[in-house]
């Protein structure tokens, strides 16, 4: 069959077809051309290193898509397979409109129709009937249930439809051919075609097959030439999204490279890859579903978020494009795209980024947003009391540096002072661990496993600083430069072979942002080093007799990966695990990271992070305890536990206190603290 070779209204049909190839691919172009001019208008940025990790990451998250896989309940479950569906769906549908185009564009081209070709045909018609009760599915879901976070906007309904009308054309254009037969193409199982064939007649089939398939290119080539100017073009910018997402870890923050121009906050202030970031959002909501901060009622909409700096991209774009850099360009400034509210609402736990499908990069946009307003003092006032702190005393306490290793007075043996004679290990130990006196019992009973297991251990006293790990995440990065150097022209002057930490807050950016700064000692956290001690034997211990639970840390678990280390060693010591629902990549936040233990909670929000995790915890009904391993944690949940009214109903510890239960149990005369 040649379906373009016939006339209509004198002009041949091919020549039809390629006038309406031009204008829905010219259309196509100039969009594409206006967002590369638009990126090409923000800062450079690096995103070619690690090309085979980069390659690994689109075979995955583009080709299986796991990010799409929801455990929270089966309304988000049957997520994954419907969009996976609907995405291999697009392709062969893609792939062969490309072949019947090229087939129509040139008539007696010496190659076959795609449905001429029976493996072909039958893979279009079974992907043309799924992708059909795939998307009744994704509609079912978006408008009857509504679920949190999942846009309804028109556009999204227009989407369905499109994508709907592409399968019925196809599916109704291979029913007429066959009515038009009398059977299918030879050897090719056409199912879905089969059950429409019945509908049409013998005699009208061939003009119904041939006004399908022009309906079947017009839709598909308008929808090439609207999928740009709508919120699916993250169709075609995700794959390029996840192909330049972020490879090192995620506790790796880009310096502050701003160069402010007085008056002015726009999209000229992001790197290129920042502002792909809204371009390839599938506005799926899985970020606001993940947020803490957005589930207990903060301003915090990270997909908003995202969606206001695309909203800015697009109205403030041309207009900068047109000025081409001069005065009149100082015009488009972010106004409302990024509320303050919302920006200080956000804890920096990389729970969004961790559940991105398209690996967004949401962190680097508020951070980025956080130094705009301290820039100009647009601060909290406990915040600002805390970085005033920061520069004066060196810890979030505004204690005096001096009282930093307070808590070591009334230890039975002695710590090295790292700075006066060589140790193994250099314990990094924190603000907290160092100050808070509700922590201060876990600190030293980190000290007694250390002198326990005969580890040459020592601390830097009084010439400690806070590591700047939220100072950076506050947005504040000259305090953060200024920490870092202390740290580390104190570090310079000892001698040791490694550094372990209690905080994983100071354990993230000693790991991932010290090296900046000259630090080459490996870094690690004290659970990894206790199971280390314990396994070697160093520590011995009898069993303990507990059921518990395990909170995952944010800056531990999500930025730095370690998951089993601190599960390994509870079960070292007998402790019976049972996990929360959220837990590992899925972990709760307990809401205290940047610089949210430090600020007061929005009036009229609703319950927090801390309470909604201690709540999860009492909810498995047989266990005793709530374990964490990070100082903060303890804070939190101890707060929460108050709160919630369920102190007689769970403990809160930290690791290492049931570790030096176990410890004293195998030997009752240890010293406990």
């Amino acid at each position: 069959m040649d379906l373009t070779a016939a006339p209509f209204l004198g002009i041949p049909e091919y020549a039809l077809l390629w006038a309406l190839s031009a204008v829905c691919i010219g259309l196509f172009a100039l969009r594409i051309a206006f967002f590369v001019r638009i990126l090409r208008l923000a800062k450079p940025e690096s995103r070619l290193h690690h090309i085979g990790k980069r390659l690994r990451m689109v075979m995955t998250d583009v080709l299986v898509q796991p990010r799409f896989f929801d455990r929270t309940s089966a309304v988000h479950a049957i997520v994954w397979p419907v969009h996976l569906v609907i995405f291999w769906g697009f392709v062969c549908y893609a792939v062969t409109f490309g072949w019947s185009l090229v087939k129509g564009l040139v008539p007696g081209l010496p190659i076959p129709w795609p449905e001429e070709i029976p493996i072909v045909a039958t893979l279009v018609d079974l992907f043309g009937g799924i992708v059909l009760v795939a998307l009744a599915i994704a509609a079912f879901r978006r408008y009857a249930l509504r679920p949190r976070g999942v846009k309804r906007t028109v556009d999204a309904g227009i989407i369905l439809v499109l994508i709907a009308l592409v399968m019925l054309t196809s599916l109704a254009g291979a029913a007429a051919g066959i009515a038009g037969r009398g059977e299918a193409t030879p050897e090719a199982w056409l199912p879905f075609a089969g059950m429409l064939a019945g509908l049409f007649t013998p005699s009208g089939a061939p003009a119904l097959q041939h006004a399908f398939w022009w309906s079947h290119m017009g839709i598909v080539l308008g929808f090439l030439a609207y999928l740009p100017y709508s919120k699916h073009f993250h169709l075609l910018a995700s794959p390029f999204g996840v192909f330049l997402g972020q490879t090192d870890a995620i506790g790796k923050m880009r310096a502050d490279d701003s160069a402010e121009v007085e008056g002015r906050f726009d999209l000229r202030d992001f790197t290129w890859r920042e502002l792909l970031t809204p371009l390839a959002c599938a506005e799926c909501g899985r970020c606001d579903r993940a947020c803490p901060s957005y589930n207990s009622g903060e301003a915090l909409s990270p997909q908003d978020l995202v969606h206001g700096l695309k909203e800015h991209v697009l109205a403030a774009g041309p207009l900068l494009l047109r000025a081409n850099g001069g005065a009149a360009a100082l015009r488009p400034a972010m106004n409302g795209a990024f509320p303050p509210d919302a920006v200080w609402a956000c804890a920096t736990c990389a729970s969004c980024m961790e559940h991105c499908p398209v690996r967004n990069e949401h962190l680097p946009l508020i951070t980025r947003a956080r130094r705009r307003l301290v820039s100009h003092g647009a601060v909290d006032a406990h915040l600002r009391d805390t970085l005033t702190a920061f520069a004066r005393y060196g810890n979030s306490f505004g204690q005096s540096e001096r009282a930093r290793a307070k808590w070591t007075q009334g230890l039975p043996f002695r710590l090295k002072d790292a700075r006066k004679e060589p140790v193994d290990v250099l314990w990094f130990v924190g603000d907290y661990a160092s100050y808070d006196v509700r922590v201060q019992n876990i600190t030293r009973a980190v000290a007694t496993l250390f002198d326990r297991a005969g580890l040459d251990v020592g601390i830097l006293y009084d010439a400690e600083r806070n590591a700047g790990n939220d100072a950076r995440r506050i947005g504040e990065e000259g305090m953060f430069e200024m920490l870092a150097e202390k740290n580390v022209a104190a570090l310079s002057h000892c001698t040791y072979n490694r550094i372990v930490t209690t905080d994983p807050h100071s354990y993230n950016t000693l790991r991932n942002e010290y090296p900046d700064y000259g630090l080459s000692a490996p870094v690690v956290h004290h659970t990894e080093l206790l199971l280390d001690l314990v396994r070697g034997g160093a520590l011995r211990v009898s069993p303990l007799s507990i059921r518990a639970t395990y909170h995952d840390p944010c800056y531990l678990g999500r930025y730095n990966g370690v998951y089993d280390a601190p599960r390994a060693l509870l079960r070292a010591v007998g402790v019976e695990l049972a996990e929360m629902p959220r837990n590992r990549r899925d972990g709760y936040c307990c809401g205290a990271g940047g610089g949210r233990i430090w600020m007061e909670d929005r009036p009229g929000s609703g319950e927090r992070p801390a309470e909604s995790r201690v709540r999860e915890a009492v909810a498995l009904g047989d266990v005793t305890v709530l374990v964490s391993a990070c100082p903060k944690d303890i804070v939190m949940f101890q707060d929460a536990l108050k709160t919630t009214g369920n102190e007689g109903a769970l403990a809160v510890r930290d690791v290492a206190e049931l570790v030096l239960q176990a410890a004293a149990a195998f030997a009752p005369a240890a010293q406990e603290v």
